[in-house]
Protein backbone atom coordinates (compact mmCIF):
# COMPACT_ATOMS: atom_id res chain seq x y z
CA UNK A 1 0.00 0.00 0.00
CA UNK A 2 1.55 3.26 -1.09
CA UNK A 3 0.25 6.77 -0.78
CA UNK A 4 -0.42 8.85 -3.84
CA UNK A 5 2.16 11.49 -4.60
CA UNK A 6 0.89 14.95 -3.66
CA UNK A 7 0.82 17.68 -6.23
CA UNK A 8 4.26 19.21 -6.38
CA UNK A 9 5.05 22.63 -5.03
CA UNK A 10 8.10 24.31 -3.56
CA UNK A 11 6.62 23.70 -0.10
CA UNK A 12 6.09 19.95 -0.48
CA UNK A 13 8.35 17.89 1.74
CA UNK A 14 9.64 14.47 0.66
CA UNK A 15 8.23 11.47 2.51
CA UNK A 16 8.88 7.80 1.89
CA UNK A 17 5.95 5.84 0.50
CA UNK A 18 4.64 3.29 2.97
CA UNK A 19 6.40 0.44 1.18
CA UNK A 20 9.72 2.29 1.33
CA UNK A 21 9.77 2.69 5.14
CA UNK A 22 12.65 0.66 6.58
CA UNK A 23 12.79 -0.77 10.08
CA UNK A 24 16.40 0.36 10.53
CA UNK A 25 15.50 3.97 9.73
CA UNK A 26 12.52 3.92 12.09
CA UNK A 27 14.59 2.46 14.93
CA UNK A 28 17.34 5.02 14.30
CA UNK A 29 14.81 7.86 14.35
CA UNK A 30 13.28 6.60 17.60
CA UNK A 31 16.68 6.08 19.26
CA UNK A 32 17.25 9.78 19.96
CA UNK A 33 15.70 11.17 23.17
CA UNK A 34 14.51 14.40 21.51
CA UNK A 35 12.90 12.59 18.59
CA UNK A 36 11.32 10.07 20.94
CA UNK A 37 9.89 12.97 22.94
CA UNK A 38 8.31 14.38 19.77
CA UNK A 39 6.82 10.98 18.87
CA UNK A 40 5.50 10.47 22.42
CA UNK A 41 3.79 13.84 22.34
CA UNK A 42 2.28 13.26 18.90
CA UNK A 43 1.02 9.84 20.03
CA UNK A 44 -0.46 11.29 23.23
CA UNK A 45 -2.29 14.07 21.37
CA UNK A 46 -3.36 11.84 18.48
CA UNK A 47 -3.52 14.78 16.10
CA UNK A 48 -1.22 17.06 14.13
CA UNK A 49 0.92 19.55 16.01
CA UNK A 50 2.93 22.45 14.62
CA UNK A 51 6.70 22.50 14.94
CA UNK A 52 6.39 25.58 17.16
CA UNK A 53 4.29 23.56 19.64
CA UNK A 54 7.38 21.60 20.68
CA UNK A 55 9.69 23.28 23.16
CA UNK A 56 12.77 21.11 22.84
CA UNK A 57 15.89 22.08 24.82
CA UNK A 58 17.99 22.32 21.66
CA UNK A 59 18.68 24.97 19.02
CA UNK A 60 16.18 25.66 16.25
CA UNK A 61 18.50 24.11 13.65
CA UNK A 62 18.83 20.94 15.76
CA UNK A 63 15.06 20.79 16.18
CA UNK A 64 14.69 21.07 12.39
CA UNK A 65 17.20 18.23 11.98
CA UNK A 66 15.22 16.00 14.37
CA UNK A 67 11.97 16.60 12.48
CA UNK A 68 13.71 15.86 9.17
CA UNK A 69 15.08 12.55 10.48
CA UNK A 70 11.61 11.55 11.70
CA UNK A 71 10.02 12.54 8.37
CA UNK A 72 12.63 10.84 6.18
CA UNK A 73 12.35 7.65 8.25
CA UNK A 74 8.58 7.62 7.71
CA UNK A 75 7.72 8.11 11.38
CA UNK A 76 5.94 11.43 10.86
CA UNK A 77 4.26 13.26 7.99
CA UNK A 78 4.91 17.00 7.69
CA UNK A 79 2.65 19.28 5.70
CA UNK A 80 2.26 23.02 5.48
CA UNK A 81 -1.05 24.51 6.58
CA UNK A 82 -0.73 28.18 5.82
CA UNK A 83 2.58 29.23 7.33
CA UNK A 84 2.65 26.45 9.93
CA UNK A 85 4.48 23.18 9.33
CA UNK A 86 2.22 20.53 10.84
CA UNK A 87 3.46 17.16 12.07
CA UNK A 88 1.44 13.98 12.32
CA UNK A 89 2.46 10.53 13.43
CA UNK A 90 2.24 7.92 10.66
CA UNK A 91 0.79 5.42 13.12
CA UNK A 92 -1.30 3.48 10.59
CA UNK A 93 1.67 3.00 8.26
CA UNK A 94 3.98 1.97 11.09
CA UNK A 95 1.40 -0.39 12.64
CA UNK A 96 0.77 -2.04 9.25
CA UNK A 97 4.47 -2.53 8.54
CA UNK A 98 5.74 -3.29 12.05
CA UNK A 99 2.80 -4.50 14.19
CA UNK A 100 3.23 -3.61 17.85
CA UNK A 101 6.54 -1.79 17.40
CA UNK A 102 5.32 1.74 18.04
CA UNK A 103 3.15 0.74 21.00
CA UNK A 104 6.05 -1.23 22.52
CA UNK A 105 8.46 1.69 22.12
CA UNK A 106 5.96 4.18 23.55
CA UNK A 107 5.20 1.90 26.52
CA UNK A 108 8.91 1.37 27.20
CA UNK A 109 9.60 5.11 26.91
CA UNK A 110 6.80 5.93 29.36
CA UNK A 111 8.16 3.36 31.81
CA UNK A 112 11.65 4.75 31.49
CA UNK A 113 10.41 8.32 32.02
CA UNK A 114 8.57 7.22 35.17
CA UNK A 115 11.62 5.34 36.44
CA UNK A 116 13.96 8.26 35.78
CA UNK A 117 11.59 10.95 37.03
CA UNK A 118 10.74 12.34 33.59
CA UNK A 119 14.37 12.52 32.47
CA UNK A 120 14.71 12.44 28.69
CA UNK A 121 17.55 9.99 29.01
CA UNK A 122 19.95 12.10 27.00
CA UNK A 123 22.74 12.66 29.36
Amino acid sequence: MTTAAPTSSSRDLPHPATGEIRLEAVLHALSDPMRLLVVRELAAVGDELSCSHFDLPVTKSTTTHHFRVLREAGVIRQIYRGTAKMNGLRRDDLDDLFPGLLDSVLTAAAGQAARLGGDLGGG
